[in-house]
């Protein structure tokens, strides 16, 4: 069953192997007019994905209200630098589409049974709404590297299929956290500063939600069915993948309130168990090491 949660946040079904195993116990659109297909262009990604196989990136006509939102997509190509990073990874023998849409609120995510992940326009409004009420103006490259988080996250459901890796749901939504997490910190420097977006917009998640429900609970969570960890949970968790992974250039994260001192002190053992688990499970498919 593909469900889905407004955060943009999508659920994949439940799925074992050593590696994520072990982590877990440690921690539509119809068819286009010939005048709506020069709004729904397609942009396949080619590198590292020959034959059709690997993740393939286009784009829907969005609502008129998603435009906006949609024509920043297609100029950052924040969808097209993901996939590409992805097909250079992993060597799938699929086709995954990766549709970018308006989704009317229903939330980016994956569909297990069509092998599809949807990115959704709106979520692309909504961050920037909670990012600008933060004070970033503008909030493009927060925008831009909470929309590549979204979209390594729903990948990392993908390769838990094609892996038939046997986790609950909750244990699946941690570990495509962990993958996300691994492809971003993969890339340097620059993955470091989106991975900090995604930390920020799980904070600014977390507070929302307690705002909006006069209290709420840690993760300030809507009280809606969500197999994914509280927001601040994920962002505490993010964030020490991104402190453990190099804290030489990331010290200032020891000292946030998201980490108390022993967690801190463990996160480069934690973000190492992290590496190793995925890198074991994905053995079969990877390009890149």
């Amino acid at each position: 069953m593909w469900t889905r949660v407004a955060s943009g946040r999508g659920v994949g079904a439940g799925r074992m192997c050593a590696g994520l195993l072990a982590m877990a116990l440690l921690g539509g659109c119809g068819g286009a007019s010939d005048n709506d297909r020069k709004d729904r262009e397609a942009r396949p990604t080619p590198t590292g994905a020959p034959g059709g196989a690997g993740f393939e990136v286009s784009y829907e006509r969005p609502a008129d209200a998603d435009r906006g939102e949609a024509g920043f997509l297609r100029e950052r190509k924040a969808l097209e630098s993901v996939a590409d990073s992805l097909n250079r990874f992993v060597r799938l023998t699929h086709r995954v589409p990766v549709v970018a849409r308006s989704c009317g609120g229903e939330g980016s995510g994956y569909d297990p049974n069509s092998r599809r992940v949807e990115i959704c326009y709106d979520q692309a409004a909504e961050e920037r709404r909670l990012f600008e009420r933060a004070g970033h103006h503008p909030a493009d490259a927060e925008v831009a590297a909470v929309i590549a988080e979204t979209l390594y996250h729903e990948a990392g459901h993908v390769l838990i299929d094609d892996l038939t890796l046997q986790l609950t749901d909750r244990a699946e939504e941690d570990a495509a956290d962990r993958f996300a997490a691994l492809l971003m910190l993969r890339q340097g420097p620059e993955g470091e500063r989106q991975l900090r977006a995604a930390v920020e917009e799980y904070e600014l998640s977390a507070a929302d939600g307690d705002a909006g429900s006069g209290g709420g609970d840690a993760g300030g969570s809507s009280g809606a069915k969500d197999e994914h960890a509280p927001d601040r949970l994920r962002a505490a968790n993010h964030l020490c993948y991104l402190y453990g992974s190099a804290p030489q250039r990331n010290p200032e994260a020891a000292n946030s309130p998201l980490l108390t001192p022993t967690r801190a002190a463990g996160c480069a053992t934690e973000w190492a168990h992290v590496r190793t688990a995925w890198m074991t499970d994905l053995a079969p498919l990877l390009r890149e090491r």
